[in-house]
């Protein structure tokens, strides 16, 4: 029975192709919209998502605030002397969670060799544990490790975006790259990083594939930064936490700590990645709300547009209902009729250019209750036509 309603109905969609067709334009849309919102949701959540792993869900990150103008900096330098070493042996003994930490130093070079293809790299002082706190994972070689920074030895380890610039396509490990005036053995190469983790001095956004990262000590002992007097000694510090420690209260002792030092100048930022994944979450469900609430305007319109092709439709068969009627077809049966029609108007339109299980069967199940909705008043105006009546209709 309901495989006879399925063909009647299609039938008599195909009798008039061109209305159909631009009913279905509505809901081609309407269930696109729906598509493309998860779409968008999925892949903004894996981004952001992939983005905060990276900076660590147990880490704690301490970053210099610069100075607008030298006025400013003067200013501030009357009561702290910004983010410094210090600040990290004090850090380091008394954050009784703290499982490793680094400083870290950034420097835009004034010269690389073999020159880059493209802009100049980033220069990055950390210690080897800043491997392990940001998660990075390496694709040629190994990490610098403890005894390179204690010896201040002339070692780097290269972005991938960094590499392909400055040696290519080929192996790196093993080769020099020359920054400023110091020749850099390149140990290993990192692996395609998320872009852009905040901005450097002049509000340059900075591309983590695009790094070169040397010891911390090799930093110090062999790099000038020009620009040191216009910034604080150090450009951040980097603390990944003992498992089961609570990253906001640390945060809030670390913020503590820093004021006092710094007699509670505003020079500084502590950022916390796990209250960034619950204010990303928390951004999430607005945007889907948001995505939902577009979604329905347009799935509305093509219900509409349902609704009005199956009256018109009722309207122009009035005969062929009393027909049926008269030859002992019951009103559910004419209802059950022109509401097939109506999900089939809708469900021949899913869109399905993001081929995925919960796509697929959240369009499917969009398109039905469509066209049920849309096509529920249509179909009972249909099934309530008076056979007498119906037959005397020209």
């Amino acid at each position: 029975m309901i495989l006879s309603d399925v063909l009647l109905a299609a039938q008599n969609l195909q009798a008039q192709k061109t209305r159909t067709f631009l009913t279905m334009l509505g809901i081609v849309f309407g269930v696109g919209s729906v598509i493309g919102m998860l779409a968008i949701g999925a892949g903004a959540q894996e981004e952001s998502l992939s983005f905060i792993e990276q900076l660590g869900v147990r880490n704690v990150l301490v970053e210099s605030r610069p100075a607008a103008n030298q006025e400013e900096l003067q200013q501030r330098r009357r009561s702290s002397q910004g983010l410094n070493e210090r600040d990290v042996r004090i850090l380091e003994a008394n954050i009784q969670t703290l499982e490793v930490l680094t400083p870290r130093r950034v420097l835009r070079p004034g010269r690389v060799l073999p020159k880059p293809a493209r802009e100049t790299p980033d220069l990055y002082g950390v210690r080897p544990a800043y491997a392990a706190i940001h998660n990075l994972r390496l694709v040629e070689g190994s990490f610098f490790q403890d005894k390179h920074e204690t010896s201040s030895a002339p070692v780097c380890v290269l972005g991938q975006g960094a590499k392909v610039d400055i040696l290519g396509y080929g192996a790196a490990v093993g080769k020099f790259v020359k920054v400023n005036d110091t020749w850099l053995e390149v140990m290993g190469v990192l692996g395609e990083s998320i872009q852009a983790a905040g901005q450097s001095q002049g509000g340059r956004m900075r591309d983590l594939n695009n790094t070169i990262y040397v010891p911390f000590n090799t930093f110090q002992y062999r790099f000038w930064d020009m620009t040191s007097f216009l910034k604080d000694e150090l450009d951040g510090i980097d603390m990944r936490l003992k498992t089961g420690a609570d990253s906001i209260d640390v945060a809030k002792v670390v913020t503590a700590i820093l004021n006092s030092t710094h007699n509670n100048t505003q020079d500084f930022t502590v950022t916390i990645p796990a209250a960034l994944l619950a204010q990303q979450q928390r951004t999430q469900t607005i945007f889907t709300y948001v995505m939902v609430a577009i979604a329905a305007i347009s799935l509305l319109v093509g219900g509409i547009g349902i609704m009005n092709i199956v009256l018109a439709t009722v309207l122009e068969r009035t005969r062929e209902i009393g027909v049926r009627r008269a030859t002992g077809a019951r009103r559910t049966d004419i209802m059950k009729q022109f509401l097939t029609e109506s999900v089939l108007i809708s469900t021949t339109a899913e869109w399905k250019t993001i081929v995925t299980t919960a796509s697929v069967v959240i369009a499917f199940g969009v398109s039905v209750v469509i066209g049920v909705v849309f096509g529920i008043y249509p179909a009972m105006k249909a099934s309530r036509i008076n056979p007498i009546e119906a037959l005397r209709y020209e």
